[in-house]
């Protein structure tokens, strides 16, 4: 089998993230963190919707009530990308005006995480961190504090949480024993460290085999760690700096990849920086991602 990258919405972002398939409107959802836009975007039409947030937006997920939950510069929101409708939540860092969330997703029950960093053009700070959404309007802090929360990912049976931090003085991914019935991580342990390949561990999915695949920050690639936390595959890409990998496709045997077209720094012969990407061909398939389940 051949694999095959292709690109499946030509127009840049200015930091594409986020991505996270849907099988029920076999869409995938994304976010251009900068410039403030969700996207959803269908293979079978090659339409990419774009829904304008207004702030800063990391991540989201689909809730089984209708409609998105959205981890934002400024907390947590629903929204409702048909009418523009947007309900603020929590801000559990209002305190920290320097901060804005960053990778997240939801645990195979239906939990909402999401990740901060500190990003308001000054140096960058420890002060950032895991929060678990929780359906009382309130969130939970979790772990130390983080320079840029990332990679969260779970096993497919939801006993085994994943994080990473991508900045260039940490750039390592752990792993946590995951209580799936209470949305408990404990146990943590260095899982892989990136220091000795090219980039910087970013978003990240988990395939039907239980490995985990991370886009590299920075290094032109995707690699598959094992459960073991052993690279057995690394595919390379078009562009430096690729940030969110995810299994989609009626198969979820697609992985869309999305990448960021800012920043590049002395890699400026990028045509196809900030677009998603969508790799066939790898003989691996992705994971259902569960819809947010609280109300």
């Amino acid at each position: 089998m051949t694999v095959e990258i292709d690109i499946a919405v030509s127009s840049p972002a200015r930091l594409g993230e986020g991505a996270v398939w849907d099988t029920n409107d076999v869409c995938l959802w994304w976010v251009d963190i900068k410039a403030g836009v969700i996207n959803r975007f269908d293979p079978a039409t090659g339409v990419n919707n774009s829904f304008d947030f207004g702030q800063p937006v990391g991540c989201l997920a689909r809730r089984a009530a209708g409609g998105l939950i959205v981890a934002a510069a400024n907390g947590f929101y629903l929204f409702d990308p048909e009418t523009g409708q947007r309900d603020a939540l929590v801000d559990p860092e209002s305190d920290l005006q320097g901060n804005r969330f960053n990778d997240g997703g939801c645990d195979p029950a239906g939990r909402f995480w999401a990740g901060t960093m500190h990003d308001d053009g000054t140096p960058r700070q420890r002060i950032g961190a895991f929060w678990r959404y929780n359906d009382d309007r309130t969130a939970t802090r979790f772990f130390n504090p983080f320079f840029t929360s990332n990679g969260l990912a779970f096993s497919g049976d939801g006993s085994v949480m994943y994080v990473s931090d991508s900045n260039a003085a940490i750039q390592t991914i752990w792993a946590y024993d995951y209580d799936l019935a209470s949305g408990t991580p404990t146990g943590e342990r260095v899982f892989f460290d990136c220091a000795g390949i090219a980039g910087r561990p970013d978003g990240a999915t988990v395939d039907s085999d239980g490995c985990y695949w991370t886009a590299l920050f920075g290094g032109w690639q995707v690699a598959r760690i094992t459960p073991n936390g052993v690279i057995d595959r690394t595919i390379s890409l078009p562009v430096a700096n690729p940030t969110k990998p995810m299994f989609g496709s009626a198969g979820l045997d697609v992985l869309y990849v999305t990448s960021a077209g800012e920043g590049l720094g002395d890699n400026l012969a990028q045509p196809h920086a900030g677009c998603l990407f969508a790799i066939s061909g790898l003989g691996v398939t992705g994971l259902p991602q569960a819809r947010y389940s609280g109300s």
